[in-house]
């Protein structure tokens, strides 16, 4: 059964297990055999254990006998990213600065999967602390795109991208604080899913605790919203937690309601390439096709907020790696290196003037969506480039973030917001659209995207490595 496996949805695992036709010991197993033979050239596991992993599957396949199993996702191998707590594991963060000491705490979303009976496999590469938008770091290296080895999958939850754009895994686990899960899924042709700020808990504290959002890389919206499902929900060590009751994600995939969908190719200062355009314009037209009521608008914000966005979470950072800034900046990628330095430098008064802004974009963006269900995007200005290159060379005057142009300013204001793979440019890369939603509505997300995604049908075509 091992080949019939490839690229097999999380739910369609799910009912196969649940149904005794496959185990969930032949499942890790063909993981496994996924892993040898990509794994080499993808680089995108920052540790790995099998033989924990082993154990859970077969926990899994007894619970399976016996008609117990504990959710959708019991028996389900994944990862999570090396910016997460998981136990029995070093959490590295991507960098030579951190200790290799095994953890003794799981995260509140790691200790869920594993409550839910999730096949733990190790941690997924990220650039060094998630400070870049690309797929490398100085202590793994560079992780690949499946769909061109040559290219990055992006960043900085570039591993768990690579894993499920390529089959190794059916679903993952990133963290998004500027746009970190939508990046790599915009570049690896997933659907990937930041949740209302808060929905799912993040514990230890991050070093950018306003703006840091914990969620699934999926190959397709319904194994998103079965994922999202288990991991969300409030937990008292975080006291962002949202602690209203989880939205019903999977039933909001089933919904045929008609949205009024604002549409902006810029927000009024981004430069996509034509390319991007070409695929994001006739997405919009199949928008429409499926009766949503559209309207146009370049002008959703008056600048660019990167400033505002850099100065709290390169600050936040840095703050925390001052003593390394200051001792031993060698060990530090350059280029992180020179945003972080600049970031603590800041004023006092300058950092809260850009607090201050940080709240009328709040408010400008919550105004805005009381007349609109939605906001779409390119998720990206470009499809995936080289990788090893920290920013694509027709964007030689953005940093290693403010190049993405289009995820951050909802990390500002805490809004859900997910990427899906609405098409192909001309070298068959794929082209990511960036859904937004107002405060505390993910469901219109998953409502829509699932419709777009029946109407492109474009989920079963895979990276031929």
């Amino acid at each position: 059964m091992a080949n019939s496996l490839d690229f097999k949805s999380v739910l369609d695992l799910s009912t196969l297990i649940k149904s005794k036709e496959l185990s969930p010991v032949e499942l890790l197993n063909h993981s496994i055999s996924r892993i040898d033979a990509l794994e080499k050239k993808l680089n995108t596991f920052a540790s790995l254990d099998i033989d924990s992993a082993k154990q859970m599957a077969k926990a899994s396949e007894e619970r399976a006998l016996k008609g117990s199993l504990l959710s959708e996702l019991d028996g389900i191998p994944t990862s999570i990213k090396d910016l997460i707590a998981q136990k029995g594991h070093p959490q590295r963060f991507g960098s030579k600065t951190t200790p290799k000491t095994n953890l003794e705490i799981d995260a509140p979303s790691v200790e869920r999967l594993r409550n839910a009976g999730a096949v733990l496999l190790g941690k997924s590469t990220t650039s060094e602390f998630g400070c870049k938008a690309v797929g490398d770091s100085p202590l793994t290296g560079i992780t690949r795109n499946p769909w061109d080895l040559e290219k990055t999958p992006g960043g900085s939850s570039c591993g768990a991208a690579a894993q499920v754009a390529s089959g190794m895994l059916p679903f993952a686990i990133g963290t998004d604080g500027g746009g970190s899960v939508r990046i790599p899924a915009s570049l690896t042709g997933l659907f990937g899913i930041k949740a209302q700020f808060g929905r799912v808990p993040v514990y230890p504290v991050s070093a950018t605790p306003t703006l840091a959002h914990v969620g699934p890389l999926c190959r397709n919206v319904t194994d998103a919203a079965m994922v999202l499902k288990v991991i969300s929900g409030h937990d008292r060590k975080d006291p962002f937690s949202v602690s209203q009751n989880v939205p019903d994600y999977i039933g909001a995939t089933k919904e045929d309601s008609k949205l009024k969908i604002l549409v902006s190719s810029t927000l009024g200062y981004a430069n996509p390439d034509q390319e991007v355009l070409r695929v994001f314009n006739n997405t919009v037209k199949y928008i429409e096709k499926l009766g949503h009521e559209v309207e146009n608008n370049e002008k959703i914000m008056d600048e660019d907020p990167v400033e505002l966005w850099n100065a709290e979470f390169y600050a936040g950072v840095g703050t925390k790696l001052k003593a390394v800034i200051e001792s031993k900046p060698e060990l530090i990628d350059p280029p992180i290196l020179e945003v972080l330095k600049i970031a603590i430098s800041q004023k006092m008064e300058n950092y809260y003037n850009s607090v201050f802004n940080r709240y009328i974009l709040r408010e400008k963006m919550r105004l805005l969506f009381e007349k609109y269900d939605l906001l779409v995007t390119p998720t990206l200005p470009c499809t995936a480039f080289e990788a090893g290159q920290g920013v694509p060379k027709q964007f030689p005057d953005r940093n290693i973030v403010s190049w993405v142009y289009y995820t951050y300013p909802f990390n500002l204001t805490g809004q859900p917001a997910a990427s899906m793979n609405v098409g192909f440019d001309k070298n068959n890369l794929p082209v990511g659209m960036q859904i937004i939603s107002k405060i505390n509505c993910e469901n219109k997300i998953f409502s829509f995207a699932k419709q777009l995604e029946n109407k492109l049908a474009i989920t079963d075509i895979k990276p031929g490595n």
